[in-house]
């Protein structure tokens, strides 16, 4: 980013190359809308263009970058207070790709696996938002429970509050949603 500051528009392309799947990923699962991850991807792309002059490296390029995107979500959350706009957590595309199944697998665990793709999904779907976006910073981007903790602007423990409380709802969830597919079969 510094030398993106200083006018290498190379660094600026690594750097858009580096991140741009996950930055979009991100907006999508928070957002279950793909028109509008895609505006506030480019939105986020675009401040990070108008603070380049401005950045200081008191912190990660990346956890700088989803501090951007987190606020660009917030604020757009607050603009419209909408009933279900975190509705949906992964988009259809992303799924598919998802549950391809590899060759190791026969069809009948390649179907197993699919249906336990989906029910994770319909699981994430169902936690509160902020547990939601934390395991989403936390297992899509990769970032730990300090990043994800500067980034949405809460303490580190209140993070690793809501990382556990959003693993444990997960994990009861799709036991329960297991139990109702088996009791079906």
């Amino acid at each position: 980013m510094l030398q993106y500051a200083a006018g290498d528009m190379g660094a600026f392309e690594s750097l858009y190359l580096k991140h741009k799947g996950g930055l979009y990923r991100y907006f999508v699962r928070q957002t279950g809308d793909k028109q509008l991850a895609e505006d506030l991807y480019q939105e986020t792309w675009g401040r990070v263009i108008k603070a380049s002059a401005n950045y200081e490296t008191s912190a990660k390029f990346t956890t700088w970058l989803y501090r951007i995107a987190h606020n660009l979500l917030i604020d757009h959350v607050r603009a419209v207070k909408p009933v279900d706009l975190f509705s949906d957590a992964f988009s259809e595309e992303q799924e598919s790709d998802n549950l391809m199944p590899s060759a190791q697998f026969s069809p009948e665990n390649a179907q197993e696996e699919g249906v336990k793709a989906r029910l994770l999904k319909s699981c994430i779907e169902l936690l509160p938002t902020v547990q939601k976006e934390t395991f989403i910073l936390s297992m899509e981007a990769g970032f730990t429970a300090a990043g994800v903790a500067e980034i949405v602007g809460v303490t580190l423990e209140a993070t690793k509050s809501r990382i556990r409380y959003a693993n444990r709802a997960l994990k009861e969830c799709v036991m329960n949603k297991w139990q109702e597919v088996d009791n079906e079969r």
